[in-house]
């Protein structure tokens, strides 16, 4: 019945569960439904749309409420101080864009007519150039000096002219560079008296913004005060209906149990006369029994005395029956003589198997020897594998954290320079990560830990260096104890097993059966060996206080349990060990000192910090800083070529310098009875007169 009532349950209640969750689908339904409703409505009413006709208008119960109505008259007052906010900022970006593209017009018509006055100013000083250099063969023709002097009089006008038109023109595009360089200074102070009203603005509407939510957070704090007690007072006044309502149903009730119990009392005083009557009746009936029975117990006399008359004549039968069974028995003797002669022929074969099986366990002991010292073998050399891999990867972590290292310093000194050089702003240095890698420390733990130890206890070897372990006991005492609990220990061993160490040596066969009792315990460390020495011990009469196993500085004081004690203690010792490994979670596994998934941890965080240690708003100043540079170098390069444009003129006038002297101490000068170099002073020196 209970089984069946439990089945019943569970089918209820799967029954009840799809019925929950489809009704929560349906409210979520529901929810999204008014959400969606609730989103068109304030659309429309921001767009001054009227609602279609043949739209399904859905009603929201909550919408009538005070506090809703309250909460949607708050949130159209904040939205629109949102938006008025963010258009008084942005004016001043929108007034700064705008100035920032008329000076770009500006610069950009600026920079189209220079290119068109020099383009044509070049132009004519080429066709000036040329006319120059077609006169210097005209004095050849002349004879008369004082055309000559004319001639050359023009030609040194027509240079110096040139020359005044290339110096006005390098003054003008001077004075357009200083004025560019006041003009960029004055921007730039523009730029900043703009940032300053923008914050300035940003302020006064966060302030007034803050101030219009802690309004509205009021103003909807009393809508839901004045609504909570317009609902405590309706709550209250059904609360006092339902205890009038129950005060008249429990009157109702009490007037009903006083009916019933009038109408039981009538009914049991019937009940009791109507028993009596019946009590009566059955008297009578039992004294008549009682008389019959009697009766009965003098026939079962007489019926006695025959059976034993039949029991006498049984035994005769069976006597003889006795005498027919010792015959049955001497047949049966012959015949076990011949089965204990087939027995012993069965034994002389099975000696012989066992002589056969003995030496073929001989040869598997042999092999197995030698299959545990390549085990050995195998291990020390995964412990020096796992050495030379965790070294590796240490130096080429070093080699990496130090090349990433300067580069991190690299930049940090292209950030001091920038801010401290170039802006003129103060710089702190960001802190750099330390590195998660330690000195280089790697040691491996043995799987079979217990085992060796063991075996290292047992012959008194010392074999590999033991770990100095908390609370270590000698090891006379450790051998005592394993030699028990392989003496009484026996049940963690299977049958098989200890019929195949019967051939073997004394060691072996204990080391064998401690490995069998350290797998049934869960003994993997030298740690749980210790601890389970320690349950082995029992203290003095006179130190019985606690129930903690003695430690070593104790032990002196204590001796080895009783050998019929072996089973308690370990059942003990299971359930301690039990308790320390529900405590401690499902334990760690043993494996390498600096685990997977810890070193992957570290190395990541450490990786993503050395990424992150410029700031980003140092990579903005970076970014404002290249972006200044590139216009500024774009400005020089621009004044670069002026320059060379200048001294390409220089140049110029070197070669026309030149070209005059060859022509002035030319040999057809001196032949002339008036020659140019007496004639050029007389004019240079009229001229400066």
């Amino acid at each position: 019945k209970i089984e069946t009532l439990r089945r019943g349950v569970i089918n209820i209640m799967a029954t009840e569960a799809p019925k929950e969750e489809v009704e929560k689908e349906e409210r979520i339904a529901a929810r999204r439904t008014r959400i969606l409703a609730k989103i068109e409505t304030l659309r429309r009413e921001r767009l001054g749309e009227e609602p279609k006709k043949d739209e399904l208008v859905v009603v929201d119960p909550e919408k009538e409420r005070i506090s809703w109505k309250q909460q949607e008259k708050s949130s159209q007052r904040l939205l629109k101080l949102l938006d008025d906010g963010t258009q008084l900022v942005t004016n001043v970006a929108i007034a700064s864009d705008s100035v920032e593209v008329c000076r770009r017009r500006e610069a950009e018509e600026a920079r189209k007519a220079r290119c068109e006055k020099l383009e044509a100013e070049a132009s004519a000083n080429a066709e000036r150039f040329e006319e120059i250099m077609k006169k210097w063969s005209v004095p050849l023709e002349k004879k008369v000096p004082q055309a000559l002097q004319e001639l050359l009089e023009q030609q040194s006008s027509s240079c110096a002219s040139m020359v005044d038109e290339k110096d006005k023109l390098i003054g003008e595009l001077q004075e357009d560079l200083k004025s560019k360089d006041d003009q960029y200074v004055r921007y730039l102070k523009k730029q900043a008296d703009d940032v300053d009203l923008l914050v300035e603005r940003m302020d006064e509407e966060t302030r007034v913004f803050k101030k219009a939510c802690k309004e509205e957070i009021q103003e909807i704090e009393n809508a839901f005060a004045l609504e909570r007690k317009e609902l405590l007072e309706g709550n209250k006044k059904t609360w006092e209906d339902a205890v009038a309502k129950r005060r008249a149903r429990e009157v109702e009730y009490l007037k009903i149990r006083e009916t019933r119990i009038d109408e039981n009392e009538k009914t049991f005083q019937h009940l009791r006369i109507k028993n009596a009557e019946e009590v009566t009746m059955i008297k009578v009936k039992l004294e008549t029994d009682i008389q019959v029975l009697q009766q009965q117990i003098q026939q079962m006399k007489a019926t006695f005395q025959l059976n034993a008359e039949k029991l006498e004549y049984n035994f005769q039968v069976l006597k003889k029956r006795d005498e027919e069974n010792t015959m049955t028995i001497s047949h049966q003797k012959r015949r076990l003589t011949r089965l204990q002669d087939t027995l012993n022929t069965l034994r002389r074969k099975l000696r012989k198997q066992e002589a056969s099986l003995q030496e073929q366990l001989i040869a598997t002991m042999e092999e197995y020897k030698r299959s545990t010292e390549q085990y050995r073998e195998l291990q020390k050399k995964v412990k020096h594998f796992q050495y030379s891999d965790a070294k590796r990867f240490y130096d080429i972590w070093v080699m990496n954290e130090e090349r990433v290292r300067m580069m991190v310093g690299a930049v940090l000194n292209a950030d001091e320079i920038i801010h401290r050089q170039q802006l003129g702003l103060e710089w702190s240095s960001p802190s750099i990560p330390e590195s998660p890698m330690h000195p280089f420390k790697f040691e491996t733990q043995c799987v079979s830990e217990a085992t060796l130890y063991a075996s290292q206890v047992i012959s008194d070897t010392e074999g590999s260096p033991e770990r100095v372990v908390a609370n270590q006991y000698a090891r006379p005492l450790v051998k005592q104890v394993l030699t028990l609990l392989c003496q009484e220990a026996g049940f963690l061993i299977e049958a098989k097993l200890l019929c195949l160490l019967e051939p073997l040596e004394e060691e072996e066969r204990l080391l064998m059966k401690l490995d069998s009792i350290f797998k049934a315990l869960g003994i993997e460390t030298q740690e749980d060996i210790q601890q389970l020495v320690g349950f082995c011990l029992q203290l003095e009469p006179g130190d019985k206080s606690t129930q903690v196993p003695p430690s070593p500085v104790r032990s002196t004081q204590a001796q080895l349990i009783h050998p019929n004690d072996v089973s308690q203690m370990l059942r003990t010792y299971v359930e301690n060990r039990q308790a320390v490994t529900h405590r401690r979670g499902s334990g760690s596994q043993r494996s390498l000192q600096v685990t997977q998934s810890h070193s992957e941890l570290l190395e990541g965080s450490f990786w993503k910090q050395m990424v992150s240690v410029l700031p980003k708003s140092h990579e903005k100043v970076w970014t404002a800083l290249l972006e200044g540079l590139s216009k500024y170098h774009s400005v020089l390069l621009s004044r670069g070529e002026l320059l060379d444009y200048t001294a390409s003129l220089r140049q110029q006038n070197v070669e026309l310098r030149t070209l005059l002297s060859q022509y002035m101490n030319a040999r057809i000068n001196r032949e002339l009875h008036v020659p140019p170099t007496l004639v050029l002073p007389v004019s240079v020196a009229m001229q400066s007169s």
